[in-house]
């Protein structure tokens, strides 16, 4: 007698004709390995975290909704060939979902930055994940999805924010017994900025040889650190 399986439903992707979007800017991307260069930015509105060190609590609430290919219009409006979606947390919306699949299909090339508190698996494969791992300090810790340390691609990138040693050690911790390093994606470490030196990370992540990314918030350094549309 055939052995009964159990009924399984297949994942879907969330669908919708439109997404609330806080503000369009064009800029140089300030993180990742895409640092630099130009990049339309979509910012959407609302995020269910609440990090020590967020620099976009105007994005939790209001903006405008808008249909879909009116925000790829505006993106390609403004002229770069890659653009970031970003937020808040972009995922939390259903029409993320159908516009990274849009944006994709109009030639651009597509990042988004989101935390490691939502499974990012409905991603778009080609999309490039920005995936930021919520470190003690942060004090969403415990929110962090450990389904995203096997869901990500070599398109992806996977941040830690330091801002003291218990986050590094936190970091270094996570990435031995996760084996990270063997992972495909790349590893970003980057400060909180104003809490801890530049210097104090880069130097510690010297002395351990750890051969992840260390990275700055470029955009901070440029322009003043609460300026907003850079």
């Amino acid at each position: 007698m055939p052995v009964a399986r159990p009924h399984i439903e297949p994942r879907r992707v969330p669908t919708a004709d439109s997404v609330v979007v806080k503000e369009f800017y064009l800029s140089v991307q300030g993180e990742s390995s895409h640092a630099g260069l130009l990049c339309s930015f979509v910012r959407l509105t609302g995020c269910h975290l609440r990090c020590t060190y967020c620099d976009s609590e105007f994005a939790f609430h209001g903006g405008t909704r808008m249909k879909i290919p009116e925000v790829v219009a505006r993106v390609k409006e403004l002229g770069a060939p890659r653009v970031e979606v970003t937020g808040g947390e972009p995922l939390l919306q259903p029409g993320v979902y159908p516009l990274m699949e849009e944006l994709l299909a109009a030639g651009l090339t597509v990042l988004l930055e989101t935390s490691g508190a939502i499974d990012v698996r409905l991603v778009p494969p080609a999309v490039h994940k920005i995936v930021d791992m919520k470190t003690p300090s942060s004090g969403e810790c415990e929110r962090n999805d450990y389904r995203n340390l096997t869901s990500m691609n070599a398109n992806d990138e996977l941040k830690f924010v330091i801002g003291s040693r218990e986050d590094y050690e936190w970091s270094k911790q996570l990435i031995a017994e996760h084996r990270l390093l063997e992972k495909p994606y790349g590893l970003l470490f980057s400060t909180i900025f104003g809490k801890l030196t530049t210097k104090e990370l880069a130097e510690w992540i010297i002395a351990d040889r750890l051969p992840v990314r260390f990275q700055l918030q470029m955009h901070k350094y440029i322009w003043e650190p609460n300026e907003r549309g850079v």
